[in-house]
């Protein structure tokens, strides 16, 4: 599943660096960079858009404004802000009109992907669940990256970040069924090192796994989000 988004961000390096970090997380869509508000509100108002990365301080109609015409249009796309600025009345607007998240420069790839894995995990659960009991909605009011695991003491041997990026991937490939091998091609890690990692998912409700004995030869494991 394509996940559509945009850049707004009047600073070139930054708006490429955005756009290479979402083209290492998977399937996004990048359906326009804009350097103003303007641009990029009029983009918004045609079409439909999962996702915003959206800088503060722009000509013309800076962040902050796009968010407000944003709402008042019930233009309803997810919002993380990417910028420099610091003041806590901007933050604090911002948290108020309903972002997911709030990086400011310069920052990592890894704060970058906590930021997405806030994003597909809320989308997910709103897609995915019809009626809501509170432990739905304590994951989507919860700024945990990563639901039911960020406050848990991991086994010996495994990382907080290695098992965010695994989920990260699986959020954004959900509805799909995925094998080790597949997992690896698409990341810098073994197969060996992800099968742990997933059997910790299996253990702890996020996963299911299935085999598939149509392959003409040995059995593979097949695993998708639960």
């Amino acid at each position: 599943m394509m996940i559509h988004t945009a850049i707004v961000e009047d600073d070139p390096m930054v708006a490429q660096i955005n756009r290479q970090y979402l083209q290492r997380m998977g399937d996004f869509h990048i359906g326009g960079i804009f350097t103003n508000g303007k641009d990029a509100l009029e983009y918004l108002q045609t079409q439909p858009v999962d996702l915003a990365i959206l800088d503060v301080y722009m000509p013309g109609i800076n962040g902050i404004e796009l968010l407000h015409r944003m709402r008042a249009e019930n233009i309803r796309t997810a919002v993380i802000m990417v910028t420099a600025a610091t003041e806590m009345r901007v933050v604090e607007e911002a948290l108020r009109l309903g972002i997911v998240d709030y990086l400011i420069k310069p920052f990592s790839f890894q704060r970058f992907q906590t930021a997405i894995q806030k994003h597909l995990t809320k989308a997910n659960l709103i897609k995915s669940s019809r009626t809501v009991d509170q432990r739905v909605v304590d994951r989507l009011l919860n700024n945990d990256f990563m639901p039911g695991t960020e406050r848990e003491d991991l086994r010996k041997g495994l990382n907080q970040k290695t098992l965010a990026y695994i989920y990260a991937y699986l959020q954004s490939h959900a509805g799909e069924e995925h094998t080790c091998e597949s997992i690896s091609l698409s990341s810098n890690l073994s197969k060996v090192t992800i099968r742990r990692y997933l059997n910790y998912l299996i253990e702890s409700g996020r996963v299911v796994s299935s085999i598939d004995y149509e392959t003409g030869g040995r059995p593979r494991v097949l695993y998708r989000l639960k």
